[in-house]
């Protein structure tokens, strides 16, 4: 019973890590990819859809992205969403693709990015540990509980595998983050 806790703390942490690291994604580096217009989204026949749900994107510089719609009569309003962004990026109809070519950073550009980069990280872990607050006060609750209680070397073990498994998320986290540091400063 208490090992239930355990392990929907285990999988609401996995969750916490993959949604960082989706995060990073998001995040400019010196050259193209696709996630870069992850936020993005197209109006389409009355629907508000992301980018790549409309379009194939592919990458065959690594500065430039190519932009093919299924449907061409969607050309005009991709054209209009990828400029509204806050990305900066300026799209350039080529015939029936769209291309754009991704400016290098500056290094100024770059120490912003690793900053975003940091902060999204810290918040990724605070979310880590928000979790392991949670499942201790469960655990708590649990061996105080007048039905059914847990006893407190059962708690103080599950404690403890909570701990390493708090650690483990974390560094996981810390790794995601490092690469993504290491992809923005390369030049």
């Amino acid at each position: 019973m208490p090992k239930e806790v355990v392990r929907e703390m285990e999988r609401k942490m996995k969750l916490s890590v993959e949604a960082t690291a989706k995060d990073f994604a998001s995040v400019r580096t010196g050259r193209a990819s696709p996630t870069l217009l992850d936020r993005i989204t197209v109006a389409y026949y009355g629907s508000q859809l992301p980018v790549n749900q409309v379009a194939t994107i592919t990458t065959p510089e690594p500065r430039t992205l190519i932009i093919n719609p299924w449907d061409k009569s969607v050309m005009a309003a991709l054209e209009k969403s990828i400029s509204k962004s806050n990305l900066g990026y300026v799209p350039v109809r080529d015939g029936d693709i769209i291309r754009i070519n991704i400016p290098q950073l500056t290094e100024e550009r770059r120490v912003e990015l690793a900053k975003v980069v940091a902060k999204k990280s810290e918040n990724g872990r605070i979310a880590i540990r928000n979790i392991r607050r949670e499942a201790r006060e469960e655990l708590e609750a649990r061996k105080k509980a007048k039905d059914n209680p847990v006893s407190e070397d059962e708690v103080e073990r599950l404690e403890e595998e909570v701990k390493k498994i708090t650690e483990r998320y974390i560094e996981e986290i810390d790794a995601h983050k490092e690469a993504k540091e290491a992809d923005i400063m390369e030049v």
